[in-house]
């Protein structure tokens, strides 16, 4: 059984007539009348009754024309998915995002996106980089914003999106106040505020062991306005990524001796075919210009006078 047979046979079932069948089905009326043959014999027995003045569905053919009236709407309904699908327009797109990074950086390219697609309607979530990288495998996100000290594992494709340093957060009239830049090695004896979440925690605590820098961890949170409104009270200090939204008040400087940066970077699964939304998407973080902070190791005088 094909379509054709099944848009002739119905087309049939609502003009009564197999001339007028024909022109709706822009046809000849033998090759109509030859596919409904076709179709009979497939289903074994008549579905019409000719008459000199109108033509009558039989009983077989009573019987079926449901059935085929469903197959043709769930046919036109997958061509119908299937477009949207290879269409940008009213497509969506699932973006997973590590739960440090801040909008201030992102929502300028997002706002970009819209622009270029403005049908394109993107759904966003918060993780840790486990369960990113979980949900990237399972296919519960499309593509995921994450940044990992050591870079991620070849069954994954990274883009770089942009680079910023880890800073140092700290109360007013903190000793750190007047200096530029903070050394880790000046850290010593500092009350320390956990970000439990943050995914450079073990890096920097490792950064601090080998450098015989003490911190007395003081409190600890998955919260980030909870660990930020204890620096700003002066319960202690905190590392912070420097494009983190902090409350207004609390002072940063840059980690020096060593620079701690991270690179943020747009997951995918390699290997994994782009739907149209995606690579839409892809494209468009090729093609945005990330403004650039003065003085961020991704700022092109930086980089100028380090060369």
């Amino acid at each position: 059984m094909e379509m054709h047979q099944i848009r002739y046979f119905l087309a049939i079932c609502e003009t009564l007539n197999f001339t007028r069948a024909a022109e709706r089905c822009n046809v000849t009326q033998p090759a109509l009348t030859r596919a409904i043959q076709k179709l009979e014999e497939e289903v074994g027995g008549p579905l019409f009754r000719r008459e000199r003045i109108a033509t009558h569905l039989t009983h077989l053919g009573q019987l079926v024309r449901p059935h085929l009236e469903q197959i043709l709407a769930d046919s036109q309904a997958a061509m119908s998915t299937a477009r949207s699908f290879l269409s940008v327009d009213n497509a969506s797109l699932r973006l997973g995002a590590m739960c440090t990074i801040g909008p201030i950086r992102f929502v300028g390219f997002l706002a970009y996106l819209r622009q270029l697609q403005p049908k394109l309607l993107i759904t966003l979530s918060e993780a840790v980089p486990d369960e990113l990288i979980r949900q990237l495998i399972g296919e519960e996100v499309d593509v995921a914003i994450a940044a990992l000290p050591g870079g991620f594992p070849d069954r994954f494709r990274a883009t770089p999106l942009y680079r910023e340093r880890y800073v140092v957060a700290f109360p007013p009239g903190h000793r750190f106040e007047n200096r530029q830049v903070v050394r880790v090695a000046d850290m010593t004896g500092e009350s320390y505020l956990s970000r439990l979440n943050c995914e450079y925690y073990d890096y920097l605590g490792q950064l601090c062991r080998e450098r015989q820098v003490e911190l007395r961890n003081a409190y600890g949170s998955e919260q980030e306005d909870w660990i930020q409104t204890m620096v700003l009270a002066g319960m202690g200090i905190s590392f912070l990524p420097e494009f983190l939204p902090v409350i207004p008040g609390i002072h940063t400087r840059p980690i020096a001796d060593p620079e701690v940066i991270r690179e943020v970077v747009l997951l995918t699964v390699a290997g994994r075919p782009f739907t149209p939304a995606l690579a839409s998407f892809h494209e468009a973080v090729r093609r945005y210009r990330w403004p650039t902070p003065p003085g961020s190791p991704s700022d092109p005088q930086n980089r100028l006078e380090q060369a």
